[in-house]
């Protein structure tokens, strides 16, 4: 008996050391890029411990884990939004605008699942992200060990980061969780960002289908990874990653045809195929992704802020049913724009009960010419927005009967009295005036409830603020401890504590963030403010212009004195005249709490964009006949660092001119901006890095993502 027990004291001493030392030897190899033993060593005791303990949790590892959504993870390479289309002219419209005479397309069903990236390293997945805001997501390696089909090691030793959609298949999702999830979609991201297993869903219900693999530069892999390959086209990836890497892709179809009329046929009838057979695919679906399959083409297109040119999200037509208009609320939003909201008997639309839709601004009621107590026509476009497209007439009592909500409970609405819509004459959530601008109603109040709220939650989820959600930000208003975004930095211990259900440790992390957002570019804090029309992308070129913000208050009050100084503003590209005016009115009713803001903050120069090759930092308009298309000669520009604009200017640096060149050269020789023709172009752009004025090219990295 002595010796049974010595024997289990020796085996239990062994697997504590096989634990110990395949975590030591895990974290050096996945999370410091190095190893001290070979592969063959550490396969040898992962196989004792196997052996020793089958059960052990460190076999559910590899590298060092922590729990989904602990820490934030910065894409390598981000994970931006497609642009959409939901018809025939639309993809039209993409083929032209991105063929660069090449009429090769890939198409992939747009899987309606959670969008993940999976990070291999030396063949060895080492870190699963969720998108989160494109550019960070969430850690969930924990919960993307477990989907069914990801592989913990690829066929293959390279460093590479696939992306892809994690799904539930239906069948799943109508067997186990039809009673407790409206659909497979929220299932998905919630059983991937679980800290616990207990929620609803279980990841290892679930299913990756990858779309895309991005390998990083040399400089990045590890020494001992393998070389990535270096196929022409996108469907060769996918190829490779379904027959080397081990990874299965979503399904796709080639398209390659002589002219750009026979693709957009091609593409035009496999949106056909896929709206057939939608319902008989194993997973949701909710549209078909279409992109160019040649891969130095897309580094010619090139991509915005927001999305990559060389691809389109094509969605299905919306689906449609029939409901009864019962009330309509009115809600302030950040901006101070009021929106009608309507409140509609429970439908069931697109797989989804809708009880509540936007009527998005007065204009639109008006076009409609609703009513209360109407019988309506509701839309749900690209499976996610509920909308009323019309108006049916007068409603009866025999088009609510019969109705349920979401969860099965019978509806017990009455039909209203039919009557007009009418607009408040006070803004519903300050009572302070509103005005009518065109086809808006906005409450004129800065310091309204419902619109400092709102735009000290836009603020805190822009800067990635962790903690400072919807329920603490109305805490903080009511108990009158912030009136403004800029009072967040006022901030103190003493002062959170004093919240009813704050914590120490709630209030730690929360000054924490506060603290961390203290340094910022100004294209962040501009964009932060969540000023009507300006997004991102125009933030980075407003503030490219103006590089800080003094010299942007400096601009809105000469602006205000001379108007002619609007000019300044609508020089820049993708900024008109009504933005330039938001801009302006926004930042003018707003000037006392920018200027007490930036008290707190650090701006921070903007980073300098790498260099682009020998048309870098150079302004172009093309214009005139010439021997290659316009499309093709503005992405040679584009690839060689230059900027594109549709009009000349006195900010112009070159005209490129072919012949008929018409007003365009008339008005560039007027201003003296430099014209260049065709060849002059073509031999710039040949121009070698031996040149003292030419700066070295960069890679643009590819991008797709649903």
């Amino acid at each position: 008996m002595a010796q049974d027990g010595e024997d289990s004291t020796l085996n239990q001493s062994r697997v504590a050391w096989l634990a110990e030392q395949i975590a030591y030897h895990s974290d050096l190899y996945y999370n410091q890029a190095r190893n001290e033993i070979s592969d063959v060593e550490f396969d040898a005791l992962w196989d004792e411990l196997k052996q020793l303990d089958p059960d052990h949790p460190q076999l559910r590892r590899v590298g060092a884990e922590i729990d989904p959504g602990t820490i934030k993870v910065d894409h390598m390479f981000p994970m931006l939004s497609l642009n959409k289309g939901t018809n025939n002219e639309d993809i039209a419209h993409f083929v032209k605008e991105s063929s660069l005479e090449s009429t090769r397309f890939i198409s992939q069903p747009k899987l309606d699942g959670s969008a993940l990236s999976l990070e291999y390293r030396k063949g060895r997945l080492v870190r699963a992200a969720t998108r989160g805001s494109g550019d960070r997501g969430e850690d969930v390696t924990k919960n993307a060990r477990k989907v069914e089909n990801v592989p913990h090691t690829l066929g293959t030793e390279v460093d590479v980061h696939i992306r892809g959609e994690v799904v539930m298949r239906k069948s799943v999702f109508e067997e186990k969780y039809c009673d407790i999830s409206p659909n497979p979609r929220n299932l998905a991201a919630g059983a991937l960002r679980q800290k616990k297993a207990d929620g609803k869903a279980d990841a290892s219900d679930l299913v990756f289908l990858a779309y895309d693999a991005k390998f990083p530069i040399e400089a990045s892999r590890h020494p001992d990874s393998e070389s990535p390959p270096s196929d022409p086209f996108d469907s060769l990836l996918l190829e490779w990653l379904n027959n080397v890497a081990g990874v299965i892709p979503a399904p796709w179809v080639v398209h390659d045809s002589d002219t750009e009329g026979a693709s957009i046929e091609s593409l035009c009838k496999e949106t056909e195929t896929w709206s057939r057979e939608r319902e008989a695919y194993g997973f949701e679906i909710d549209g078909l992704v279409i992109k160019v399959d040649d891969l130095e083409k897309r580094d010619l297109l090139g991509m915005t802020a927001h999305h990559p040119r060389w691809a389109l999200a094509w969605k299905f037509p919306p689906e449609e049913a029939t409901s009864v208009l019962l009330d309509v609320d009115w809600q302030t939003g950040r901006t101070g724009n009021i929106t009608p909201v309507a409140r509609i008997a429970p439908q069931r639309v697109g797989g989804v009960t809708v009880e509540n839709t936007t009527l998005h601004n007065l204009g639109e009621v008006e076009r409609l010419g609703i009513q209360i107590g109407d019988k309506v026509r509701i839309v749900r476009r690209g499976d996610v927005i509920p909308k009323i497209e019309a108006s049916l007439g007068p409603a009866t009592q025999h088009d609510i009967d019969g109705r349920v909500h979401a969860d099965g409970e019978p509806f017990q609405g009455e039909l209203p009295q039919r009557r007009r819509i009418t607009p408040p004459e006070d803004c519903p959530a300050c009572n302070g005036p509103v005005e009518i601008e065109g086809a808006f109603l906005r409450c004129t109040d800065v310091q309204c409830t419902a619109r400092l709220g709102r735009s000290i939650l836009y603020y805190c989820r822009a800067l990635e603020m962790d903690g400072i959600g919807e329920k603490l930000v109305e805490q903080l208003i009511d108990e009158n401890l912030i009136s403004s975004i800029a009072d967040l930095y006022r901030l103190d211990e003493r002062m959170l504590l004093s919240l009813d259900r704050m914590g120490q440790k709630s209030a730690d992390k929360v000054l924490n963030e506060i603290k961390k957002s203290r340094s910022m570019t100004f294209s962040k804090f501009l964009s932060a403010l969540g000023l009507p029309g300006i997004g991102p992308e125009l933030a980075t070129a407003i503030s490219n212009h103006f590089k800080d913000p003094e010299q942007l208050l400096a601009w809105v009050d000469d602006s205000l004195a001379d108007n002619s100084q609007m000019l300044e503003l609508t020089s820049i590209e993708g900024v008109g005249e009504i933005v330039a005016l938001q801009l302006r009115d926004g930042i003018h009713l707003r000037k006392a709490f920018i200027t007490d803001h930036l008290v707190f903050l650090t701006i921070q120069q903007e980073k300098l964009v790498e260099a682009g090759g020998p048309l870098e930092g150079m302004t172009f308009c093309v214009t005139g006949t010439l021997s290659e298309s316009r499309k093709s000669i503005q992405a040679r520009i584009k690839a060689g660092g230059g900027k594109v604009v549709s009009s000349v200017s006195g900010n112009l640096s070159v005209l490129v001119a072919g012949e008929n060149a018409g007003s365009k050269l008339a008005k560039a020789e007027k201003l003296d901006v430099q014209v260049w023709d065709e060849k002059t172009l073509l031999q710039r752009l040949s121009r070698t890095t031996t040149d003292p004025e030419i700066k070295p090219s960069a890679t643009q990295p590819t991008l797709f993502d649903y």
